[in-house]
Parts: structure tokens; sequence; C-alpha cells
């Protein structure tokens, strides 16, 4: 079985992770410039001034400012239909707050945009992931201030109206729940509490990590209906980091527990942005933990009016949640819950579940019947170069095949899945740990933990996989 006709097949990246150049052509610092490497048991810092002597991983990522066109005849070689990138917010408006855009920054997203033309690869741009610019982190403690709608407000209509031929298919946030757990208000909403020093510290502050989601969903809302405006025919979608979450067993406070897990952590995002309000188990959340989100009297109107075209996703694997709190943890599940004793798991301890994608797939179409994308899968993992320079990156191969062929089942299910972008398709900076020896892509990049290598780019035996899979669109895995 085949995917249907016009199925989008390609890759993802982040500017933040990938792009380089950080203080070329006139950008300022985004809030990922200002932390530190770190590992799988050190976390990486946060340093509002930088320090010298100190790795920063994103100001050079892998370079695709300076490597964007072999970049992009790699993706080409592959047979790529479509690209997920983001644009760094800092590139354009080097302080986040400024009223004229950075004319050099918008440059080179034009000449990015007709590489990709030549080489009939459709854009698919997120407009911020975890790229606030620095500067409003400075004057605005980020996303807290609801002045920052408007700073963002006008950062879209910069680029609906530059790329208004360029580019159809946009995402307003990159995994905006990520605001629902504490370490998505620096790296999701640029938000420094004070005694902050660690991505992953528990310094943590609910009732402004909740205010700052509703200034995004507002800010999301009001750049659907512009975008819009600007061009009816643009595509605008939401982006989730969805975890499917299962009950530990049929015991009434599991399923109630996963159900409450399902909802918190993915269901609030995409009610407000695919139906335009807040569901009623948000507002006793919030009552029961004291979080008292500040609106506006047209909030609920803007929220309504700008509701996505399509929903995205992440999908990296599935949690169990046990009310049976003597139970183990799974080590390595970023996002908490028990270990899954029917899956295998990453290096770094992610459990590995293909059919639960095809659980995810359903679960969201059931509830929004709108198109889906799943803009972000992969495996992150150690990869070793042979001594003839080849990577046998078998179990990368085995993890999207599996995930592939459940995409598939879904499609048979009747999903509208239109797009299939697996994430870190080039080698990048890992973002919750800054590592690179954490890899996900199809091609190689000589570049280590510590900064050192030539950047040089090599595909690995996934590569040639998958640019079969594109050629016999899914057919052959």
């Amino acid at each position: 079985m085949a995917m249907k006709e016009g199925f989008f097949w390609g890759g993802a990246t982040a500017a933040n992770q990938f792009e380089g150049g950080w203080d070329k052509g006139g950008k300022g610092p985004s809030t990922s410039d200002m932390m530190t490497g770190g590992t799988h048991t050190t976390p990486r810092r946060i340093t509002p001034v930088l320090e010298e002597g100190t790795y920063y991983p994103s100001h050079e990522a892998v370079d695709f400012y300076g490597h964007y066109k072999e970049d992009i005849a790699l993706m080409a070689e592959m047979g790529f239909k479509m690209f997920r990138m983001s644009i760094n917010w800092s590139r354009i408006y080097p302080n986040g707050y400024d009223l004229e855009p950075n004319e050099e920054g918008l440059q080179f997203y034009d000449n990015v945009f007709a590489e990709l033309k030549k080489y009939n690869i459709e854009p698919l741009v997120t407009i911020s992931h975890y790229e606030t610019p620095f500067g409003l982190t400075q004057k605005y403690n980020g996303w807290a201030s609801r002045e920052v709608i408007d700073c963002y407000i006008r950062y879209c209509t910069t680029l609906f109206t530059r790329y208004k031929d360029q580019v159809k298919y946009w995402l307003t946030f990159n995994e905006i729940n990520c605001l629902t757990m504490p370490m998505g208000a620096y790296m999701a909403a640029g938000i420094l509490f004070e005694g902050k020093e660690t991505l992953i510290d528990g310094v943590d502050d609910p009732q402004t990590r909740f205010q700052a989601l509703h200034h995004q969903f507002v800010a999301s809302a009001k750049a659907v209906k512009l975008g819009h405006e600007i061009n009816p025919d643009f595509q605008i979608g939401c982006m989730v980091a969805f975890m499917t979450t299962y009950p530990n067993t049929c015991n009434p406070d599991d399923i109630l527990l996963a159900q409450k897990k399902d909802q918190l952590s993915n269901m609030i995002c995409g009610d407000v942005q695919v139906r335009g309000a807040y569901p009623g188990f948000a507002k006793r959340f919030f009552a029961e933990e004291g979080i008292q989100i500040e609106m506006q009297p047209e909030d609920a109107q803007t929220l309504r009016e700008g509701c996505v075209d399509f929903y995205s996703f992440s999908y990296y694997m599935s949690l169990v949640e046990s009310a049976d709190e003597s139970l183990d943890r799974a080590e390595g599940n970023l996002l908490g819950g028990i270990k899954n004793p029917y899956l295998e798991a990453s290096d770094w301890g992610w459990q590995i579940d293909p059919k639960g994608l095809r659980y995810t797939l359903n679960h969201l179409y059931d509830r929004y019947q709108i198109p889906l994308m799943v803009v972000e899968n992969g495996l992150g993992a150690v990869d070793v170069v042979e001594e003839d320079g080849s990577i046998q990156d078998d179990y990368r191969i085995d993890y999207l095949r599996g995930h592939i062929e459940q995409m598939k089942e879904a499609v048979a299910d009747g999903v509208d899945l239109i797009a299939y972008t697996m994430w870190g398709c080039i080698d990048l900076v890992s973002a919750s740990t800054g590592e690179m020896k954490k890899r996900y892509g199809f091609i190689h990049v000589n570049k280590d933990n510590d900064g050192n290598g030539d950047l040089s780019r090599t595909p690995k035996k996934s590569f040639h996989w998958y640019k079969k899979v594109i050629e016999s669109n899914g057919e052959d895995l």
C-alpha cells in the first residue's frame, strides 16, 4: 500500500539547532544562543551574559547558514517533497521589539526558498521554534508579557508579506504545549525566572507559564487571521509535542490519570487552536491549581476567529501513567511516566512505540477532523563511522520503517494524513542536551559534542533507504 497521491515526504529541522551564523548578517541573539552545551547527565546552563571560553552549540550549530545550497541539494537527491524549517526571529528582528526588519536576514531566507523552489521542495515554515529573541527576554521577560504579541504579529506581517508567493504552509509555534511543562518557560517562551540557572532545575511559576501560553494562543489566532487576509491560499497549522499516554492497568484510577495527562499535555492546546476555545477541563485545572488567566474582553472572539487549517505534531515515544507511586519511573523519558515492559528503548531511554503513532493519528483525527501532519519523528542514536567512511544505521531504518508502516495503517483507518517530515534529517544539535552525539539524520555532519570537526556532510545508509521510500511513495520499505 502506498500513500495517497501528493503526499509530502520530507524532513524537519529548527534554525536554533541547525542554522548557526548566530551573529552574522545582522542577527541578534536568541534565547538558545545563551544556552551552553550539556550532556545526557549534565543540564544545559542559561547564561544571561555570554561567558568567554564556554561552548554555545547554537552559535555555529551545523552551519546551514553557510551550507544551505549543499544541504538542499542532498535533500533533493533523496527526493524530498517538503522541508520543514524555521525562521530565526532574531535574524529578522534582532531584538524582537525593533520596528524595522533586518533586510540581510530577509534576503537569506529569500535565497533558501529560491533554492528549495529549484528542486520543487515545498517549504513548511515554523515561525517560532524555540528562537525567541533574547532582547524580548531582557525587556519583557519574554511571553510573560502581553506586549510580545504585537512584536510577534509585526514579525508575522513581515514574513507573510515578503514570502507570500514562496511559502504556502506555515506553523505558528513549535510544540506550543511545551509551556504546560516547567522546561518550556525559557525554551518556548523566553521567560527567565529569578534564580533559574539550567534548563531543568525546577525553578518555575505555573501562573506565569500558563499566562504566557494564553498570550501565544492569542498571537497564533491573530497570525492565522492575518495570514489568510494576506494570502487566502495560505495553510496555517498548529504544532504540538504529542505525549501519547497509556494507563498502566485497567484500574479506573490509572485510566483517569492517563486521560487527565492527555487532556492537559495535548488537548488543551489542540482544542484552543483547532476549536477556538478553552475546553471545560482546563477551567477546572486552572481553578484547582490557583491559576488565573488574565484575558482581554476580545480574546474569546480572537481565538474563535483564528482556528488553524491543519494539525501537526511531533511523535517520538509513548508514556505510561500509574496511580501507584511506588512503581519505578522510566529512565530517560523527559516527560515522566513508568517503564513499559512491552517496548524497547533508545540509547537515551526513550521508549520506541510505532503502534502508538497509529493510535495517536486515530485519536487526533477522531477529535478534530482536519488534515494531520507528522512533522517530527526520529531516532536519536550514537552513530559509528566505519573504517571505509560508511555509517550503517540499520537501527534508524528499523525505527522509521516501523513508524511509516503504522502511518499507512492509520491512513487505511481513514485518517487524513498529508505529510511526514522526519526529524533532524541532517545531524543537528540536540535541543534538550546541546549534544551532537545524539544523532538523528540521514546525513552525518562531522562535528563532535565540543564543537570540533570540519562540518563535512556524508550520507548514511538510511539516506539511500529513505530515497527508495519516497520514490515508491511509501510502498518500498
